[in-house]
């Protein structure tokens, strides 16, 4: 891809797109915390936190512009279809902990979603002892790996993931149906038939919460009409470079996600 693709301009946020994050756990509620608000930087009209039933007053204190949707176990699938229908794409999977019965209700919600979706972190976790499942489902998915991850899904070892990882993001892509976001140093992009190699960010973003960030990112792009390819590759452009701002103001050693938050307002406007 030549350029990045570009966002739409400013003057028409209510058609920004309502962006449903399933995500979140107890010990882990600032995962959903931190994918929603990238969302609203990234330009979202609504952002929706759907998590379990004992987080929902902690994020409904910690969110101020976000709704909070619970989700109770053992109706989970239901309920997070029922409020899919009114949003125009999910990211799945920040945080939500590696739980069976909730790895088993993500696997069944990702195979029945009709709109765009954004897998990452405990999204993919769930499929790792079922990899055949994670690209069944008619809707359009953006995959969000670290090499780790990306290994448990294609059987092998991080080290090969980190041998080619224009080659693995590929694979992935291909295997999984999906647009693949192999993240990492040089994060990579590839749909099976392009592949797009950020150059932007830097080493101190290497931090807990970075990723959770990127997911919120791209989901709230994906609902500005971008295509899931576009909107990943200027996803992890923008974010790489809110680093590189946040980075050149405190220092990589003492950057930190909600830095990257702070930053997303400058990256958006040099963009």
């Amino acid at each position: 891809m030549k350029r990045l693709p570009k966002r739409k301009p400013d003057s028409h946020k209510g058609d920004y797109g309502r962006v449903l994050v399933v995500a979140g756990s107890r010990g882990m509620a600032g995962a959903a915390v931190l994918a929603g608000e990238a969302a609203y930087r990234s330009g979202a009209g609504l952002v929706y936190l759907c998590c379990p039933t004992d987080i929902a007053d902690i994020l409904a204190i910690k969110q101020t512009c976000g709704v909070v949707w619970p989700f109770e176990s053992k109706t989970a699938v239901a309920q997070i279809l029922e409020y899919a229908h009114k949003c125009d794409v999910a990211v799945i999977g920040p945080g939500l902990s590696q739980a069976p019965a909730v790895a088993e209700a993500i696997r069944e919600v990702v195979g029945a979603l009709t709109i765009p979706l954004v897998i990452d972190a405990d999204g993919l976790n769930a499929f790792e002892a079922f990899p055949e499942l994670l690209g069944r489902g008619e809707a359009p998915r953006v995959l969000t790996p670290h090499p780790g991850e990306a290994a448990r899904l294609l059987k092998s070892l991080p080290t090969d993931i980190q041998a080619d990882r224009t080659a693995a993001a590929k694979e992935l892509a291909e295997r999984f149906l999906s647009v693949a976001v192999l993240k990492g140093h040089r994060t990579v992009v590839a749909d099976g038939k392009q592949a797009y190699v950020n150059k932007t960010g830097n080493p101190g973003m290497a931090t807990g919460g970075s990723g959770d960030v990127l997911a919120g990112m791209i989901g709230a792009l994906i609902g500005q009409h971008l295509s899931p390819f576009d909107a990943a590759c200027l996803g992890v452009q923008l974010h790489g470079k809110a680093g590189d701002i946040a980075a050149r103001k405190i220092g990589q050693v003492s950057l930190m996600a909600t830095d990257l938050l702070d930053a997303l307002p400058e990256a958006f406007r040099k963009s």
